[in-house]
């Protein structure tokens, strides 16, 4: 398992993700038709030959999952019970058709569930970069994470 449990997380602790990825114009067209987009601003080139960026825009929502996808081997895979929520989410720059994207994440809050006493609440601020290094995607999103398992000692006296 490569994700960490609440105990292994530390208050400011930043992790820059090594795996990357570029954007194709086929996973644009593709997450607005499987998620019923039909904004022009996405799928007709055309029409967006008119506009100021003069190409069509990476939809946010799919810039927003990659961007926290491209974090969870490091932090989250197999040690998350639920994402709790996302706030504060900003797109500062357009994502395009070619645009490679990297994440980084901060540990910006740790705390004990009151309800769980096996899990714990972790926020992470997610960034995404461009490849120019421009910042394209930022969240605040609250994971309620796996503590770690206790280690039950054999008893004294069993058999091996």
């Amino acid at each position: 398992m490569a994700g960490l449990y609440l105990e292994q997380f530390e208050l400011n602790q930043v992790f820059r993700h090594e795996i990357r990825r570029t954007v194709t114009e086929a996973d644009n067209v593709w997450f607005c038709s499987a998620t019923y987009n039909p904004a022009q601003i996405h799928i007709d080139a055309e029409y967006c030959r008119t506009t100021e960026f003069g190409k069509p825009l990476v939809n946010s929502i799919f810039t927003l999952g990659l961007v926290l996808g491209l974090s969870i081997q490091d932090t989250t895979l197999g040690t998350t019970v639920a994402n709790l929520g996302m706030t504060d989410t900003r797109f500062p720059k357009p994502v395009f058709a070619g645009d490679t994207l990297r994440s980084q994440t901060t540990v910006v809050e740790i705390r004990e569930s009151k309800s769980r006493p096996n899990a714990g609440i972790v926020t992470f601020r997610h960034e995404g970069y461009n490849q120019d290094d421009e910042l394209v995607c930022t969240t605040l999103r609250q994971a309620l994470m796996l503590r770690r398992p206790a280690v039950v000692a054999p008893a004294v006296g069993a058999a091996a």
